[in-house]
C-alpha cells in the first residue's frame, strides 16, 4: 500500500510541475522568433530556406565557396560566386530585417490586445509575402549558382556535401 501512495504522490508531483514547452519565452522580446532566429535573418543566413534546391543538385554559393579548391573553381567562378553571395547575403539582411519588423507587428496586435480578423489576416499576409521573397532569394541563388558551375562539378559538390 506504501509503495501505491509513494507511486501516486511522486505521478501527482510530476504533473504538477509540469510545463509548457513554451514555458520562458513569453520573456522573448518577439515572442515567435528565438534570439538565434532573430540573428540569422539580421545577417542573411540561409536557415535552411533553399533545402529543395541544395537537396536536388542546386549547389549554393556559401558551400562552394568553402569548396571551391576541392571543385577546382576558376578565377572567374570565384568572382562570380564572391559576387552571388554578397548579393544573397545583402538582399537576404534586408529582408529579415522586415520580418523582423513585420513580426514586431504582429506581437504588438496580441499584446496590446487589439487583434481582430482584418488585423491578424493583414498581418499574416504581409510576413507570408515576406518570408515568401525570402526564400525566393535563397533559391533563386542556387538556380544562380548551379549555372556558373560546370555538370562535374555540380556532381563534385553533391558528393563532397555527402548527398550520394
Amino acid at each position: 500500500m506504501s509503495r501505491l501512495w509513494l507511486l501516486c504522490v511522486l505521478l501527482m508531483s510530476a504533473l504538477a510541475n509540469a510545463q509548457s514547452p513554451y514555458a520562458g519565452e513569453q520573456e522573448r522580446e518577439i515572442k515567435s522568433l528565438s534570439g538565434k532566429e532573430i540573428v540569422a535573418l539580421r545577417s542573411g543566413a540561409g536557415m535552411g530556406l533553399a533545402k529543395a534546391a541544395e537537396l536536388n543538385g542546386y549547389p549554393g554559393p556559401k558551400h562552394v565557396l568553402e569548396l571551391a579548391d576541392e571543385l577546382g573553381l576558376s578565377d572567374e567562378q570565384r568572382e562570380n560566386t564572391k559576387a552571388l553571395f554578397a548579393e544573397v547575403k545583402a538582399n537576404a539582411a534586408q529582408l529579415g530585417e522586415k520580418v523582423i519588423a513585420a513580426e514586431v507587428r504582429l506581437d504588438r496586435l496580441f499584446t496590446d490586445m487589439t487583434v481582430d480578423a482584418e488585423s491578424l489576416e493583414n498581418a499574416l499576409q504581409e510576413l507570408g509575402e515576406l518570408r515568401a521573397r525570402l526564400r525566393y532569394v535563397h533559391l533563386h541563388a542556387h538556380v544562380r549558382q548551379a549555372a556558373i558551375l560546370r555538370p562535374g562539378q555540380i556532381e563534385a559538390y553533391t558528393q563532397l556535401r555527402g548527398y550520394e
